[in-house]
């Protein structure tokens, strides 16, 4: 490729978001240059990644549609049927079935590696993509037509759109300029793996307490997926238990709604925080994924919001090649930025809210969150709003 050659697409970061991204571009005909730092470690079936989404099913959709869901879905994928939300505090629960709402099922629990590395095989069999790695953002010039991605190792990528997909340290938001405002929670997600006496019933269970909401994802093997939200020296308190305090604590925090906790994996833990970029949008420069939005992981929607974001673009590039104009001129990146920043805007203070209410041991809050949630059990419209919201359908 000259220096001389335009690309549709530059995409740094080779995240679930980024590739996407990049394979949604070439599985449309653009010509795309995804770089990354260093190609991700091969996903074995061996070692379950800590990090793991509840995949929902417009983004599993979205998936399919790439042709990388098949792969997924066979390699490690498990659809989860009934969610169940309760107070620690008691007086009522909020109950997702997939029955009643006429679905096979909710979602999907899905490990992160096993997403990257089925997404990066699946951008490395299309012709129009190049895969760019080692190499590490060190610039981005800017002109009215083009944007240019230096890297580090002295390539020059010209492209009519440079995404920047790499996080929420983004290098790419830095190049440019674009700000953040970032909130940390003071807290930690602690994740893990554990067995229970009994199955877990194919779903997601999440109780609140007053230290944060603690979730149960099932996962293919009969083990359940933990996070644990807690202030950050009871999470440091936890990750240095034994194995058998650990467990009668998460029995304890749980309220053994799988009988006894019995058997734990390698704990890790993760620091929380909501940092939101002010814009989206530098010239021919857009962020998507972490880059533009990090939220609190409550209602596993932080993955889901960025692919939120890569199938609006792909919206946004089909228009244009219908009325064969420039995908990437300004009026159609800020139309692209207002709807995207809205929605992530609203879905990251509504979890932060709904943390804030739950998390805490308050009179009034403590005494009306029970009872909210049975009365929105109750009724079956607003079940029904709740969960297609979620859904993205």
């Amino acid at each position: 490729m000259s220096r001389r050659d335009l690309l549709d697409l530059v995409v740094v970061g080779a995240g679930v978001v980024g590739s996407a991204t990049a394979l949604a571009a070439a599985r449309d005909g653009l010509r795309v240059a995804l770089v990354e730092a260093h190609a991700p470690p091969a996903w074995t079936p061996d070692e379950a990644d800590l990090r793991v989404y509840a995949f929902a099913p417009d983004n599993a959709a979205l998936l399919d549609d790439l042709g990388a869901w098949g792969p997924i879905r066979a390699a490690r994928a498990h659809p989860y049927r009934r969610m169940r939300v309760w107070d620690a505090a008691g007086g009522g629960e909020l109950d997702f079935d997939a029955d009643a709402l006429g679905r096979a099922h909710l979602g999907h629990i899905v490990e992160h590696a096993l997403l990257v590395d089925r997404l990066w095989a699946a951008c490395g069999r299309e012709a129009s993509l190049r895969r760019v790695f080692p190499a590490r953002l060190a610039g981005i010039e800017q002109e009215a037509s083009a944007a240019t991605a230096v890297l580090d190792d002295g390539q020059r990528l010209r492209a009519r759109l440079v995404v920047g997909a790499d996080g929420a340290a983004s290098q790419v938001r830095a190049a440019v300029g674009l700000q953040a405002e970032a909130h940390d929670y003071g807290q930690r997600g602690l994740v893990a793996y554990v067995g229970t006496e009994r199955p877990h019933e194919d779903t997601a269970w999440q109780r609140f307490l007053p230290t944060g909401p603690l979730a149960f994802l099932p996962c293919a093997d009969g083990r359940s997926s933990i996070v644990w939200t807690l202030p950050e020296a009871e999470a440091q308190r936890l990750l240095a238990a034994d194995e058998a305090s650990f467990r009668r604590e998460l029995t304890r925090a749980f309220d053994a709604r799988l009988g006894e906790v019995t058997s734990v994996s390698a704990r890790a833990a993760f620091p929380l925080r909501r940092q939101l970029a002010k814009d989206y949008v530098a010239g021919r420069v857009l962020l998507v994924g972490d880059a533009a939005h990090a939220v609190h992981p409550l209602a596993g929607q932080g993955v889901n919001l960025g692919l939120r974001d890569v199938a609006a673009l792909r919206e946004t590039w089909r228009r244009a090649a219908e009325a064969q104009a420039d995908f990437a001129a300004a009026h159609r990146l800020a139309r692209w930025e207002r709807t995207r920043r809205s929605e992530n805007a609203v879905a990251a203070y509504s979890f932060e809210a709904i943390n804030r209410v739950f998390s805490n041991d308050a009179l009034w809050p403590t005494l009306l969150r029970g009872p909210a949630l049975g009365l929105a059990n109750r009724l079956t419209p607003v079940t029904r709003a709740l969960w297609r919201r979620a859904a993205g359908v």
